[in-house]
Order: structure tokens, then C-alpha cells, then sequence
């Protein structure tokens, strides 16, 4: 079985638009061309029906009065054979009757015609276009999810993560000792229970112990059972966690962390399959496959001589080295998906997704505590927000001081992603801060900032929208023919 298909990258929108009037056809069609879309223009309401079934069309520009086919029927038309389109209504003879009559049809907005800004229709568009796109990306992302199902909780598209997969899938089919090592919150006991459920022990018991949480004592107690008044409190006899998972699997998390002795009756079970409890003369046999698991450098300790040599062999039969999360930064859209989706059934709250800076800011991180981290900042975000769609003020407030949000971007803090993927969150945030610092030179001025900028004033706009500059909005100023910005937006 194959690990999860990547999630594609987010595509320019294209756009369809119908009107029977040549006129207003041309002067929409130049509109969006102008601000880079692909434009599919069509006089005919039925031919429009046609071309709408094309799967690549994001959002159609429909004018409601025309022959042959009205444009409330083409609307119910497309939502039939492409429910996934996003619509726009245009019409010259606008009522509230129509407007929601639009709306319940499946329509994402309307436009009055004629139009008193232009970039009205671009605006539009461009959030229908914005909406598809994170509607496409989440359901790319779902995909993503189900495929990973085979692979039990373990989420990744990663080169690393894949690998890991791939090894699981190999050392699930053996009874061969492992040794996962990684990191705090990286997922070592979701790979352990991946090993698992994919042996031919999966029926059988899977039991996991944390070594470090139990004193010395009470940890080969937990392990390996004792006898009556073998210590004190030892009231009667008990079976250990190694005969409870007979026939199964025993996860031994934090393995670095057991006193030598504990090391010493470990070993004996690996090389014997046999146990003995606190206090007991007579050896038990078991049949458990061990899978170890920690987050220090077990080498190294077994170098300094904090851990037995001949132990750390019989552990290290096969490795699984799990990344953290700063070292796959492609992962995070995918668990940020994941847990959205977890923590929304949980809460009860409609949240579908994250604005693009907001994917960003939380790609950007540097993730100290792994993916359990991440999973924090989710669940916090979900509990807290009241909006459908979560953004970098939704995240805790590390996150809204984050390059992608406008701050100042430090190398170092990108330094732990890869290049290309670094250097463009880099391009991104001095792009942002560039034009946010260029608009309040020149009052919020989008012609005077673009001449300033010397780029076109359609692709200064698009510049605008592309980095979201303080979520402002664009109207014609009313002194002279130069485009504002709207500060009370």
C-alpha cells in the first residue's frame, strides 16, 4: 500500500462569464483578464450551460436577463452538473426579490449593473475565486487524510514522513525488536501502534508504559509482576505489563530513561522471552514483541555509560527515526486539517479552514513541542474564534507578530526550513511590509503608490489583494481619478 498522494499547490482561478449584451461581455472579460485570471467569455446562456461542465472553470459571471435560458435557470444549471463552482449574478434590474432568490439557488454574490467601480467586479470575483480555491485546497487535504487511514493516526506527505511509512509497512510484517527515536511530540507511540495493528499481532493486546513516569521500584513492579510480600504494599500477586501483553506488543516509551538495574531484567527478557516477578524464584515465558521508544540520544548515553551496551543491540535491531515537524514544514497544512477537523466536531463549531496568512504563520513556526504543539494552537484557535474561516489573529499572539504577518523576518527564524520554501516566505513578508509602508507614505493612494512603485496600477491592486496589505478594500476617491484605500473596511 501507497503512503498518501500530495496535496497539489493552489492554481490561478479561471472564470466564466455569460451575458447576451457584447458590450458588458468585453468590458468584464478585459476586466479580469487585466488582473491575470483565464477568462472563457460566451453570449449564449445555453452554450454557457456547456462550458461550465468543464472541471477546471472556479467561478462563473452570469447576467440574469438573457434569451433562450434565464440566468437564474443557467445558475441552478451549473450548481446541478458543478455544485463546487462558485457564481456571481449580474443584472441591470436588481430587486431584493432577486437577490435572494439568487442566493438560495446556490449564488455566492451579486453585482448591480452598471457597475460604479470597477473594481467591484474584480473584488468580487477575486473572494469567489479565494473561497473555491481554500474549498478546493480542504478538499485535497480531506483526501489526503482518508488515504492515510492505512497508516492508522500518522499524518504526512513529506519525503520524511513517507519514508517512515514505507519502513513501517516493511517492519510490521517482521517480529523484530524496534527502536523509534525523535523527539518530544513527534508521534513515536502512533508509530509504535501503526508496527502493531499492521502485524500479525494486531489482535492481540498493545500495551504501552511510559518509564519515566514510574519510580524504580514501581516501574519493574509495572514490568514484570510481583509476589506477595515481595515489598512493601505487595499485598498479593500480580501479572507484569510484559505477561499482560502476551502474544501482542509492549511499547516501552522513554526507554533512555530506565535505571540500569530495570536494564539488567529487560535484557534477559529479549535474550530469553521469559520473566521473572519482584520476589518470584520461578522464570515465566512470554511472547511479546518489544518496541522501544525515546527522545535521547541512546548512542551517545550508551558511550557515557548511562545505558548497558548489550541492551541498546538487542533494541537497535531496526531504527525509525521520526523528523520533527520544523524539518517538514509540507506536513503542516495537512495536520492543521486534521485537527481542525477533530476539534470542530469536538467544540461543535462550523470552521472550515485558514486564511492563506494564517497557513503560513503556522508553517512558519519552528514547532519547539512537534506536532503535539501544533495540535494546542488548533484546538485553541477553534475554542476561541467566533468566525468561520481562522486567521493569524485566531493563533496565539507569537503568531501575529510572525513574518507572513508583517513583521520583520530574521534568517535565522526561517533557517530550519528549506531553501526554496524558506526564501519565498522571506520574498512574501518583505513584499507585505513594502507595500503596506509604501500605501501610508502616499495616504492610502493606490495610483500615486503605484507610480511610485513603477508598476502598472492593475498589477499594483492585484499586488494588494495577493498579500492581503491590512485587509483594506479599494474605492474611487471622489476629488480626483485616483483609486484609495478604505481605512474603515
Amino acid at each position: 500500500m501507497s503512503p498518501p498522494p500530495p496535496v497539489p499547490a493552489p492554481k490561478r482561478a479561471k472564470i466564466l462569464v455569460v451575458d447576451d449584451d457584447p458590450i458588458v461581455l468585453k468590458a468584464v472579460t478585459s476586466i479580469l483578464v487585466r488582473e491575470g485570471y483565464q477568462v472563457v467569455s460566451i453570449d449564449d446562456a445555453v452554450e454557457g450551460l456547456t462550458a461550465a461542465k468543464d472541471p477546471s472553470i472556479d467561478v462563473a459571471v452570469l447576467d440574469i436577463k438573457m434569451p433562450n435560458l434565464s440566468g437564474m435557470d443557467l445558475l441552478r444549471g451549473i450548481k446541478a452538473v458543478r455544485p463546487d463552482v462558485e457564481v456571481i449574478m449580474m443584472t441591470a434590474f436588481a430587486t431584493v426579490e432577486t437577490a435572494v432568490e439568487a442566493v438560495k439557488a446556490g449564488a455566492y454574490d451579486y453585482l448591480t449593473k452598471p457597475f460604479e467601480n470597477i473594481d467591484e467586479v474584480s473584488m468580487t470575483v477575486a473572494k469567489a475565486a479565494e473561497r473555491k480555491s481554500l474549498r478546493d485546497r480542504a478538499r485535497a487535504l480531506e483526501e489526503a487524510l482518508s488515504a492515510r487511514n492505512q497508516f492508522e493516526e500518522l499524518i504526512g506527505q513529506s519525503a520524511q514522513m513517507r519514508a517512515v511509512f514505507k519502513l513501517v509497512e516493511t517492519v510490521s510484517h517482521s517480529t523484530a525488536t524496534v527502536l523509534i527515536q525523535g523527539e518530544s511530540g513527534t508521534g513515536k507511540e502512533l508509530v509504535a501502534r501503526a508496527i502493531h495493528y499492521r502485524s500479525a499481532r494486531k489482535d492481540k493486546p498493545f500495551v504501552a508504559v511510559n518509564c519515566s513516569a514510574l519510580t524504580d521500584t514501581l516501574l519493574e513492579s509495572e514490568l514484570f509482576g510481583h509476589v506477595k510480600g515481595s515489598f512493601t504494599g505487595a499485598t498479593s500477586n500480580k501479572k507484569g505489563l510484559f505477561e499482560a501483553a502476551d502474544g501482542g506488543t509492549i511499547f516501552l516509551d522513554e526507554i533512555g530513561d530506565v535505571p540500569p538495574a530495570t536494564q539488567v531484567r529487560l535484557l534477559r527478557v529479549l535474550q530469553e522471552g521469559e520473566v521473572k516477578r519482584v520476589g518470584a524464584n520461578e522464570p515465566v515465558k512470554v511472547d511479546v514483541r518489544v518496541i522501544a521508544a525515546t527522545h535521547v540520544d541512546l548512542s551517545r548515553a550508551k558511550e557515557q555509560g548511562k545505558f548497558r551496551e548489550d541492551l541498546f543491540y538487542r533494541l537497535n535491531v531496526i531504527t525509525i527515526d521520526l523528523p520533527p515537524l520544523r524539518d517538514r514544514p509540507e506536513d503542516v497544512p495537512l495536520l492543521t486539517h486534521h485537527f481542525l477537523k477533530v476539534y470542530t466536531a469536538k467544540v461543535g463549531k462550523r470552521v472550515t479552514g485558514f486564511t492563506p496568512r494564517a497557513l503560513e504563520a503556522l508553517t512558519c513556526n519552528r514547532w519547539t513541542g512537534n506536532v503535539r504543539e501544533l495540535e494546542n494552537v488548533i484546538e485553541r484557535a477553534v475554542v476561541l474564534t467566533s468566525k468561520e474561516v481562522l486567521d493569524t489573529d485566531d493563533l496565539p499572539p507569537g503568531f501575529q507578530e510572525a513574518p507572513q504577518a508583517g513583521a520583520q523576518v530574521e534568517v535565522f527564524s526561517l533557517a530550519h526550513l528549506p531553501y526554496a520554501q524558506a526564501k519565498r516566505l522571506a520574498m512574501r513578508a518583505f513584499e507585505r511590509r513594502y507595500l503596506t509602508a509604501l500605501l501610508e507614505k502616499h495616504t492610502h493612494n493606490v495610483s500615486s503608490a503605484a507610480r511610485a512603485a513603477g508598476v502598472d496600477r492593475s498589477n499594483f491592486r492585484r499586488l494588494l489583494k495577493q498579500y492581503e496589505v491590512a485587509g483594506r478594500t479599494m474605492k474611487r476617491s471622489k476629488d480626483d481619478d485616483d483609486d484609495t484605500l478604505d481605512a474603515a473596511s
